[in-house]
């Protein structure tokens, strides 16, 4: 039986899903990618570097922490997989080993649920990810960003690619507690269902 990272250059892969440029930050579909960010600057690892289609960096979770690499992918979300994929191979990350950080519209806004696989509801990234990982049985921080009052798919688009309503100082308190749920899963404090 294989244990799970053995042989592998790093114990996770964090995946932050986003869309890159200036005029995606602090939207809602970006929340995967701040929270990556809390965790690089938690962690002190060193600023990233390109790499995979994405921006790459590698460390530890922490002093004597896990083997970590945190990916944001800036092949735009709907192609994340496209980053993801290369990356995962190249560092040989048994699956069950990578975490994703994304919005969740079906999650009331300020709610975090972490799971082990489960449905795509629709997120584009998402599907990228199992269509190039082969399989959506990766693990994941799910940040609740609400729902607009609309199932349609130009006004969902619209209200995801929108900057938060909410104040500033709630939004960062979520993503600290997205970071404080991803931390608690690599440290293996927290332990995933599906």
């Amino acid at each position: 039986m294989r244990l799970p990272g053995r042989g592998a250059r790093v114990d996770w892969l964090i995946v932050g899903l986003g869309n890159p440029g200036a005029e995606y930050d602090r939207t809602r579909h970006n929340i995967g990618f701040e929270v990556a960010r809390v965790l690089i600057g938690r962690w002190e690892l060193p600023q990233p570097k390109t790499k995979y289609r994405g921006l790459l960096t590698e460390g530890r979770a922490g002093v004597g922490g896990p083997r970590v690499a945190i990916l944001q992918p800036q092949t735009y979300m709907n192609d994340a997989g496209r980053s993801v994929g290369p990356a995962r191979g190249a560092l040989k990350v048994p699956l069950e080993r990578v975490l994703v950080l994304h919005d969740e519209i079906d999650l009331p806004f300020n709610e975090i649920r972490v799971r082990l696989g489960g449905g795509l509801a629709g997120h584009n990234g998402l599907k990228s990810l199992k269509q190039e990982l082969g399989s959506g049985d990766f693990a994941r921080v799910r940040v609740g960003v609400g729902r607009p009052p609309t199932t349609d798919p130009e006004q969902v688009a619209a209200y995801v690619l929108s900057r938060f309503a909410e104040p500033r100082d709630e939004v960062a308190e979520v993503v600290e507690r997205a970071a404080d749920a991803a931390e608690s899963i690599v440290l293996g404090e927290t332990t995933l269902d599906s």
